[in-house]
């Protein structure tokens, strides 16, 4: 059974599309089943326009509307949280994790805080990782709130993330392409005809190169468990020598 992951997002104060891009690239490598949430919408202006912009960035992934302090919007979670089904609910401090967990619970189970306006952000409230058992059968983790995300695992995670560019780089003249200056690069192409927004594409490769770096790093700390194993086990031999 697949465990999906909600990412909630306060419209009012929380929404950022590089981030849910980053927030994209680390669900894909978990294994888990991304969805995202936007809530407040009642607070936003022009909450269908945001989800739009999400859905672009997101492909293929479910976005939701819907207002946890009132409850607009909840009756499309029941899918994710039927008997057998499990999420994981992240999100940053004060976006309404809480205020969702007892609107899905019936019940008040967990305290709600208020945003600190004068620092524009939420007091965490959830301090450790829970196991919570809703009505309809399902069970939700409840994680702490989250100032950053650090990303995790190698770069094959990117084309889940990032489709359409992946999807373009497949036709370009080379298939080694760089995506830099290289003849008939069709990100390139793509780039300078206003299909892939640049500030996506700089993201992209931000995000490439830290995990680029992460791959770097994990696999130097293989070699040095590698050749400490082996000093081991030629001290070992040369000990079991002397012995005879």
């Amino acid at each position: 059974m697949w465990i999906r992951s909600f990412w909630f997002i306060a419209l009012d104060r929380d929404f950022n599309l590089r981030r849910i891009e980053r927030y994209l690239t680390l669900v894909w490598e978990s294994g888990a089943r991304p969805v995202i949430l936007l809530n407040k919408a009642d607070l936003c202006d022009e909450p269908q326009a945001r989800a739009l912009d999400v859905e672009v960035v997101a492909s293929g992934v479910p976005v939701h509307l819907q207002s946890a302090i009132n409850g607009e919007g909840l009756e499309a979670l029941e899918r994710y949280l039927r008997r057998g089904q499990t999420a994981a609910l992240l999100g940053s401090s004060g976006v309404g994790k809480s205020t969702l967990i007892n609107r899905l619970a019936g019940r008040e189970l967990q305290r709600v805080q208020e945003i600190n306006v004068a620092a524009d952000r939420g007091r965490h409230t959830t301090s450790s990782r829970q196991l919570i058992l809703l009505p309809a059968g399902g069970v939700l983790i409840d994680t702490p709130g989250m100032r950053e995300l650090q990303l995790w695992g190698s770069a094959g995670s990117l084309p889940r993330a990032f489709e359409d560019i992946a999807a373009l780089a497949a036709g370009c003249r080379f298939r080694d392409c760089q995506h830099r200056a290289e003849p008939g690069c069709a990100v390139q192409q793509a780039l300078q005809e206003g299909i892939i927004d640049p500030d996506r594409w700089e993201n992209y490769l931000k995000l490439e190169k830290e995990l680029h770096y992460l791959a770097l790093k994990q696999d130097a700390r293989a070699r040095l468990a590698e050749q400490n194993k082996w000093k081991k086990i030629i001290k070992e031999q040369k000990r079991n020598k002397k012995g005879f």
